[in-house]
């Protein structure tokens, strides 16, 4: 194959004169592929044939289904990417990790005036607008200033109150599916646990009414695939019509909390602090919410996927649920590195500067991104990193292993993710009961995934209670 390039974005859309030459690039990179109960076997190919567009191969649906090969052969072959937009993907956790703590320094948001740039659609679009006033990204001083405003309340403390609500709705889903297990029927515990907790916990820590909720996520995943780097003119377009409708929501819920104030973070960042004359506006506000909202549903949902999964595939490793919280942590923190939920950043990090990595350079002004999950499985930062084992988290601080290597999947550096503990805290709360609520839960048929390259999820995640003779 020498060093010539292929497509790599799907039979599909590939010319016909180059489809042999794709079929041979991607069988270069297919290595073995494990599903929750099987393992097949593919011959691989050693190559130094590069990829013409990751994004787009990472949408293919044999990444769909597993990514982790490809990832492999990126950081093997092309650890640091160039795609066919232009964009910069990288894919070693060492470079990734350098990427999260060097913004600020090496790399930048892009300014208000650099947005139609990097976002060309952004001129028409309300999400990319919305996206490009997070928090995520902006740089010091305005990101200091607001992140400590959203801090001052949205703290480790606030999330730990928030257990025995968490706690209590975890009870009451395992307690709606377990009639229907008990009959020996199969549940979709995607639709009826996975997502619907994380969206019980909104509607708690927002002070919202749960029928508000589960109007508002219904359009979070649209929103997500509109913003990836890759989405048609109609995905933009229907992210854009579901981003109206939070925005909508978010500005009469403020104004209610404003004049009825309740026990609830949106009530207190529209509160008055005596000790500080500085505020967050309605825009910033709504803009804030709209991120948390994005940023910590649907990621949420697929990593309570993955974690059933694990328990399921690795029964050996189901005695970390069984223990105190510091060895339930180290399980969650495995399901976290193990299979990230957003397979790469969508937020742009602008190149300060030519910056030379891996004999690759980077252009001053470049738009760069992360492949997160592919830095969660490097084997230079996590040894055997195909192989799930909390051991590696176990007696050690949040998103640390034991030689000393971050988990990725909450960022890193000052973007370092605001709802990390809110997540960490709904798994923990969940696991061991699912566990011990259910201890002969079973796959009903293997669930079949998004077609999403960014977050990886379900569709339905069916499931049935295992009984002797099944």
């Amino acid at each position: 194959m020498g060093s010539r390039s292929c497509r790599c974005s799907g039979e599909a859309r590939t010319p016909p004169g180059d489809r042999d030459l794709l079929r041979n690039c991607q069988r270069a990179w297919r290595t073995p592929v494990r599903s929750a109960n099987q393992q097949v076997t593919i011959d691989v190919q050693e190559t130094t044939a590069a990829c013409r567009d990751a994004f787009a191969e990472l949408a293919s649906p044999t990444c769909i289904h597993d990514p982790y090969p490809f990832m492999r052969w990126l950081r093997e072959h092309d650890p640091v990417h160039r795609a066919a937009s232009g964009l910069f993907l990288l894919s070693r956790h060492a470079d990734i990790s350098w990427a999260f703590k060097a913004t600020g320094d090496a790399f930048r948001g892009p300014a208000p005036g650099e947005l139609a740039r990097y976002f060309p659609r952004a001129a028409r679009s309300l999400s990319l607008n919305l996206l490009a006033s997070t928090l995520a990204m902006k740089d010091p001083p305005t990101h200091t200033r607001l992140r400590r405003l959203i801090s001052r309340d949205f703290t480790m403390r606030q999330i730990d109150n928030l257990r025995p609500s968490i706690a209590r709705i975890v009870a009451a889903r395992l307690d709606d599916m377990a009639p229907a297990l008990e009959r020996g029927e199969a549940v979709d515990l995607h639709r009826e646990f996975a997502l619907t907790l994380p969206m019980l916990v909104f509607a708690e820590l927002f002070g919202m009414p749960q029928d508000d909720i589960f109007g508002l996520a219904a359009g979070i995943g649209g929103i997500l695939e509109g913003l990836s780097p890759h989405a048609s003119d109609s995905q933009l377009a229907a992210a854009d019509a579901a981003s109206a409708k939070v925005k909508a929501y978010f500005s009469c819920l403020i104004q209610r909390k404003r004049t009825d104030p309740r026990h609830d973070i949106v009530s207190m960042l529209v509160g008055a602090h005596d000790d500080d004359a500085d505020t967050l506006s309605d825009t910033e506000l709504i803009s804030m919410l709209w991120g948390m909202l994005l940023g910590g549903f649907a990621t949420t949902a697929a990593t309570i996927d993955h974690a059933v999964l694990a328990m399921l595939a690795y029964p050996q490793q189901r005695h970390w649920l069984q223990g105190d919280a510091v060895v339930v942590k180290a399980f969650v923190e495995e399901v976290l590195r193990y299979d990230a939920p957003a397979m790469f950043s969508s937020i742009p990090r602008i190149a300060q500067r030519d910056i030379e990595l891996g004999g690759t350079v980077i252009p001053k002004n470049a738009d760069v991104r992360v492949l997160i999950a592919s830095g969660n499985r490097d084997p230079d930062a996590f040894a055997d990193p195909d192989r799930f084992d909390p051991a590696r988290f176990y007696g050690t601080s949040p998103g640390m292993s034991t030689d000393g290597k971050i988990m990725l999947s909450f960022g890193h550096g000052i973007h370092f993710c605001l709802g990390a503990q809110l997540a960490r805290v709904q798994l923990a709360e969940s696991l061991p009961r699912i566990q011990d609520r259910f201890p002969t839960l079973a796959l009903a048929e293997q669930p079949p995934r998004e077609p999403s390259a960014f977050l990886r999820t379900f569709r339905a995640l069916p499931v049935r209670l295992h009984t002797q003779g099944s």
